[in-house]
């Protein structure tokens, strides 16, 4: 059994390896821990807290539900459900692909990438004409969609996918950013291409610019469904309501989560075309607190954060200023390597810095001594997703606590 940053024998199964710090309260950008210290957050739970902790709309909307109804499984309406529906169609609907859309309601992003697999798959038998059980899908490697058995099933991630076979069938995987070689993997069984639009997990990945059209027009001239998995990417993170907007390509299906709940609830969504989404019919895919009325007004507020592209804006700005003291930094020797895309960052260690950290991880330790939550991923690669409400002033407070960090100072 492990222990606890107290010294405890800990009840919890050991299937993370938190940093040693446990938190209290947040508001905004800034989090404190129970010994009263505070901490600029640049992980926002992996975006999931694109808003800042405890957003006054989002608490007050949840409040405000709280009172009224919380839950009445998908076996009766209330009166959220449409509206939410509505609203989200609205915001992301002119995104996409096709003339009328429809949206799903899940809770995590698992959920909703299980549901896009689900649609995609009765869509190529039903529509595409694909023979019984032998429908396939075009992933990509590096990618990460979630921990299912089905998903791990394509993850190539030998962490993630280790020791959980016998794996799901029906999934082809091809290199990243590889148009021809994507074009290669379709044929007639394919029914749809499921990508993160920038791989997160992978250390924010940015694809190449002819990657994604490239697949958009491979997926009209082959007549497969593009399935854009912008979980992480989506919903103000690049700079534009999903992240696909800035490569100019309109996803058949997009899966939502993470921000979608305002860090308040779990609240995942398929939004895409109606006449892929149709063939779920009553009884053929559900989910009890799927669309609950705390989840839709929650989700309700974040819709109305993002409606007006303000949000959108600012990232995109601050995430130019984010990139440009990045790459000094890089100048400077401090990082191997530096991606942006709006305000989202991956970063790769400079391994033989004299003072400098090793690992991703003593990076982040660094930065927890120094008052700046983020986190590792693939050994020497870090992530910084600040709040989209951040500070200016407190981004580079934080930024000036990651030079300091990698120096060694």
């Amino acid at each position: 059994m492990s222990s606890t940053a107290a010294g405890t024998v800990s009840a919890l199964a050991p299937n993370y390896h938190p940093l040693p710090v446990t938190l209290a309260t947040g508001e905004g950008a800034w989090v404190t821990d129970t010994a009263g210290r505070r901490y600029l957050d640049l992980l926002s739970a992996y975006s999931a807290l694109n808003f800042g902790h405890r957003h006054p709309a989002l608490v007050a909307a949840a409040h405000t539900q709280l009172d009224r109804l919380t839950l009445t499984s998908r076996a009766f309406d209330h009166e959220l459900l449409e509206p939410f529906a509505q609203a989200l169609a609205a915001l992301v609907g002119p995104l996409l692909a096709g003339r009328s859309h429809l949206v799903l309601p899940m809770n995590t992003g698992a959920e909703a990438v299980e549901t896009a697999v689900k649609a995609s798959r009765k869509w190529g038998y039903e529509v595409r004409g694909v023979p019984a059980d032998r429908a396939t899908i075009v992933v990509a490697d590096g990618n990460f969609h979630g921990r299912t058995t089905t998903i791990v099933s394509f993850s190539t991630d030998p962490d993630a996918r280790r020791g959980f076979g016998p794996y799901t069938p029906g999934f082809v995987t091809v290199p990243y950013g590889d148009a021809d070689a994507l074009a290669r993997a379709v044929d007639e069984t394919t029914v749809a291409v499921l990508l993160e639009p920038v791989q997160g997990e992978q250390g924010v990945v940015v694809p190449p610019d002819d990657y994604l059209p490239a697949v958009r027009r491979l997926c009209d001239e082959t007549g497969v469904l593009l399935v854009a998995d912008e979980i992480q990417s989506g919903l103000g993170r690049c700079g534009s309501t999903l992240a696909c907007e800035r490569w100019d390509v309109r996803p058949d299906l997009v899966t939502l989560g993470k921000a979608l709940g305002g860090g308040v609830v779990p609240v995942s969504a398929v939004v895409g075309r109606a006449d892929v989404l149709e063939v779920l019919t009553a009884g053929t895919h559900g989910s009890t607190f799927g669309g609950n009325p705390l989840a839709c007004a929650v989700g309700l507020a974040v819709v109305d954060l993002l409606t007006p592209g303000t949000l959108q804006a600012r990232a995109r700005t601050l995430g130019e200023h984010l990139g440009d003291r990045l790459a000094a930094l890089m100048d400077d020797g401090l990082l191997h390597g530096v991606r942006t895309i709006g305000l989202w960052a991956g970063l790769d260690v400079a391994v033989g810095v004299p003072g400098g950290p090793v690992t991703g991880r003593e990076l982040c330790e660094r930065l927890l001594a120094r008052g700046v939550l983020a986190k590792d991923t693939h050994g020497a690669t870090v992530r910084l997703a600040p709040p989209l409400t951040i500070d200016a002033a407190d981004l580079d407070q934080a930024l000036d606590a990651l030079a300091a960090a990698l120096r060694g100072a």
